[in-house]
């Protein structure tokens, strides 16, 4: 069924939506065991931790962990049960009124699934996905699919709630538009974090400019979480950037 206008305002004021049990176990079974096979084949294209050192990362691709994958990049392309979910009639109900307009999705950033190893996993600091994105308006939603269960001890995410409509000064940013951990105006802010506990089938939506952030995963096992990116047809992303190198798929 649509979003509730409760629901719907509730993702407005706060910046982000947790659903739970919309996906079947089946289909999350038959998403998990190909996200599986592809890590242990290691299917291109792939990020590697290594590749952006973030805390905890390794420090190079020949180092110790250096092989550590990050997430595994073309999940729309990469088997149907991925274009399948992102393409969900339901789904896309909902980000139409989340939107306000048919919606597409970007094949630029995310469309991925996210693969937190233990051991060389990183962590990752309060951000904004909108940050190396370029679109005529700052307003994209991001779906986060849970393929097994997902909790502070394994790396769950973190959100900081209405930070996406939050006016900032530059100096609370680094050079990688990261809140700064060690200023006190922004640890004031970081007391306001939640950190949904999520379920298999349970999805989120979070807005492009909403503060989030995941800690190490310090379980036994790879936490895996395919995630898609969407935009409306009117908001369009910037010629000639990143975000229009790879394209868009309309999906109405």
């Amino acid at each position: 069924m649509p979003l509730t206008p409760q629901l719907a305002a509730q993702f407005h004021q706060e910046g982000f939506l947790v659903l739970r049990g919309q996906l079947t176990p089946e289909r999350c079974a038959a998403m998990l065991e190909v996200s599986r096979r592809h890590l242990q084949q290691a299917i291109p294209p792939l990020e590697f931790e290594a590749e952006l050192g973030y805390p905890g990362a390794p420090t190079a691709l020949d180092a110790e962990g250096g092989q550590t994958v990050r997430r595994l990049r073309a999940a729309w392309n990469r088997d149907d049960c991925f274009r399948d979910w992102a393409s969900d009639p339901q789904l896309l109900s909902m980000l139409r009124q989340l939107l306000g307009e048919p919606v597409c999705l970007t094949l630029a950033h995310h469309n991925c699934v996210m693969t937190k190893h233990p051991n060389y996993g990183s962590a990752t600091g309060w951000h904004r996905d909108i940050r190396y994105w370029s679109f005529a308006k700052p307003e994209l939603v991001s779906v986060w699919l849970a393929l097994g269960p997902e909790t502070p001890a394994n790396g769950a995410l973190r959100f900081l709630p209405g930070s996406h409509r939050w006016e900032l000064q530059p100096e609370q940013l680094d050079a990688l538009h990261f809140l700064k951990p060690e200023l006190a105006q922004n640890q004031a802010l970081f007391q306001h974090d939640v950190s949904p506990t999520l379920s298999q089938g349970d999805i989120v939506f979070f807005h492009s400019e909403l503060f989030h952030a995941a800690g190490r995963n310090d379980s036994d096992a790879v936490k895996f979480s395919p995630v898609f990116a969407y935009h409306g047809r009117s908001n369009p992303p910037t010629p000639g950037t990143r975000s229009a190198a790879a394209g868009s798929v309309d999906l109405g």
